[in-house]
């Protein structure tokens, strides 16, 4: 697993530098490189990851996935709280921390969501948004292959939010690899009802994905307060249409009135990536 990453991102880092080409979005510059693996990972998401998604709804018990859900999501949790002190969120740290507690412990090893039951928040933080919390800029919007939306920032980030995730030194391998199967087939089938609902949208759901995106990141990074100067934003309009998507409220599903797209990351996420990631469309 980890040698297939080093290898996606250094192929993604050798594309990029011959890649650049015109765009109308200052902080896309590789449009064209991003537009190709944008319809790479919808390809790998319709061809695999969503009829296997769809398969483990319809077949394994709501309760089933729900404690897989809470199981990857207590371990995401360690990493979020990690983040949290590195960032100075010494209170959040501490509810991660709490968190974990509770869940691995009256929660069954995390089987349960014991904490949010309790109402203990649950928080959601990566290296990427701590590397901006620290002043490093974004840099350009980047589509990764298996990865989905990135910027160069969240790539560099994105090794040590692997080597960050407790699961990847689970043994034997084998249960590892299975592990990580299953969490990206639970964490694409958890978005089913969204993307669904909104894939035969006629906007370009490339813009839509890129605007959201970093529309997102940014939030994430200042907890949903205006940073101090505000980022030109992404119109998000596609070459077809003068009409732009109005961005509904960002959610770790990305969603809009007009068209729908998600993607990790990782990871999940995709983003949320996320901790996890996977390509999700």
């Amino acid at each position: 697993m980890k040698t297939v990453t080093k290898a996606l991102l250094l192929a993604s880092a050798l594309f990029l530098g011959g890649c650049a080409t015109s765009s109308n979005h200052a902080n896309d510059p590789f449009e064209g490189f991003n537009r190709t693996m944008f319809d790479f990972n919808d390809t790998v998401d319709r061809v695999a990851l969503k009829p296997a998604a769809t398969a483990y709804q319809e077949v394994l018990p709501s309760f089933a996935q729900t404690a897989i859900g809470n199981f990857f999501g207590n371990l995401g949790d360690i990493w979020t709280m990690v983040n949290n002190f590195l960032q100075g969120n010494v209170e959040n740290g501490l509810s991660d921390g709490m968190r974990v507690a509770f869940n691995s412990t009256i929660g069954f090893g995390g089987l349960l969501d014991i904490a949010s039951e309790a109402g203990i928040t649950k928080h959601k933080e990566d290296f990427g948004q701590t590397l901006g919390v620290w002043g490093v800029e974004s840099g350009p919007y980047v589509v990764l292959p298996f990865f989905g939306p990135s910027t160069v920032r969240d790539t560099v980030a994105l090794p040590v939010d692997i080597y960050g995730d407790v699961w990847t030194y689970s043994t034997p391998v084998d249960m590892r690899n299975t592990g990580i199967l299953v969490r990206t087939i639970d964490m694409r089938a958890s978005l089913l009802n969204a993307t669904n609902l909104l894939e035969d949208a006629a906007l370009d759901r490339y813009t839509f994905v890129r605007g959201t995106y970093l529309q997102r990141r940014e939030s994430l990074i200042h907890n949903g307060e205006e940073p101090a100067a505000k980022p030109q934003a992404d119109k998000a309009v596609s070459p077809q249409s003068d009409a732009a998507p109005i961005l509904l409220p960002i959610t770790d599903a990305v969603v809009g009135v007009d068209e729908a797209a998600v993607e990790p990351q990782l990871p999940e996420t995709v983003e949320n990536l996320a901790n996890e990631s996977v390509v999700l469309m």
